[in-house]
């Protein structure tokens, strides 16, 4: 039987993870940037992408000094490459919706808050929620980041907005007070975030009303400036979950309006019907029910 001649793959049959590496390089703009975030070496990323063009016989991406630069067929690459990714990622977030038929309620869901609402306030009180669902792993993620939820980088967020976008169903937990806290013998200087979240609403309320008073320390995290505020270094507008009642502090006048923030439970339309996604939103918005008036401040 003669040899048969090996032929070259179709133009459609694609690698799926060359895909993905692209459009993670066209999302971050840079080798270094999508390589951390697809935990690859830059050798990999460089690579899948030279694998990519090859086989379509099309140039995607031009490197530059400040990045990489899609072009012209890069962008409907792109856009096409999106699309996979989202149906993709369709199928994902349905996982688990016929879950919860017989026995108990087991899996991980992934909760994804502020650092201060996370520990101040949200974990101590989670108790009857393990009670009732000891099966259950919860992954509580309290970076700086905004993790999608329509990638399942998460599957709930507790945020201090409303949400915008449309994929997302979002109900108000509380409306969350501010107050100007300080210990008794702090002098008249004030406690506030740095640079990096001037954009706050509460940094640009202190920058507003502060009155030119001095900055005596600036940090990036709130319960930094809870622990500064207590050591006397001045007085810190913070949330009063976080400073009522904290021994060596009291409460001073506000020298402008009161502030106040809305914290909102979020979800993907697509996960909120997952039975185990849903037995830790209920026990989440019952302890906020509870606490209402202390959050109000």
């Amino acid at each position: 039987m003669a040899d048969q001649k090996r032929t070259a793959p179709p133009d459609w049959a694609l690698d799926w993870d060359d895909l993905r590496v692209f459009l993670e390089l066209a999302r971050a703009g840079s080798l270094s940037a999508a390589a951390r975030s697809l935990r690859l070496s830059h050798a990999t990323v460089g690579r899948r992408l030279a694998a990519l063009e090859a086989a379509l016989g099309r140039t995607l991406m031009e490197r530059r000094p400040d990045g990489y630069v899609l072009t012209g067929d890069g962008e409907a690459a792109r856009a096409l490459a999106e699309a996979m990714d989202e149906a993709a990622l369709a199928i994902r977030r349905r996982e688990g919706q016929g879950e919860g038929s017989g026995g108990g309620l087991s899996g991980l869901v992934r909760l994804t808050m502020t650092q201060a609402l996370a520990d101040r306030f949200l974990i101590p009180r989670l108790g009857p929620l393990r009670a009732a669902h000891p099966g259950l792993d919860l992954e509580i993620i309290t970076d700086n980041r905004v993790l999608s939820l329509a990638r399942r980088e998460a599957d709930l967020a507790i945020r201090l907005a409303r949400p915008q976008q449309g994929e997302l169903i979002g109900r108000r937990l509380a409306t969350l007070g501010y107050g100007l806290y300080a210990a008794p013998d702090a002098p008249d200087a004030l406690i506030a975030y740095d640079e990096t979240l001037a954009d706050l609403p509460e940094a640009r309320w202190l920058a507003r009303h502060g009155g030119g008073r001095r900055v005596a320390l600036r940090t990036n995290s709130v319960q930094g400036q809870l622990a500064a505020a207590v050591a006397g270094f001045g007085m810190a507008f913070l949330p009063c979950l976080l400073a009522e009642g904290v021994a060596g502090l009291e409460r001073r006048p506000l020298p402008g309006p009161p502030l106040t923030r809305e914290a909102w439970l979020l979800v993907h339309r697509d996960r909120k019907d997952v039975p185990r996604v849903r037995a830790v939103m209920e026990p989440i918005v019952a302890v906020f029910e509870a606490e209402r008036e202390r959050l109000e401040g």
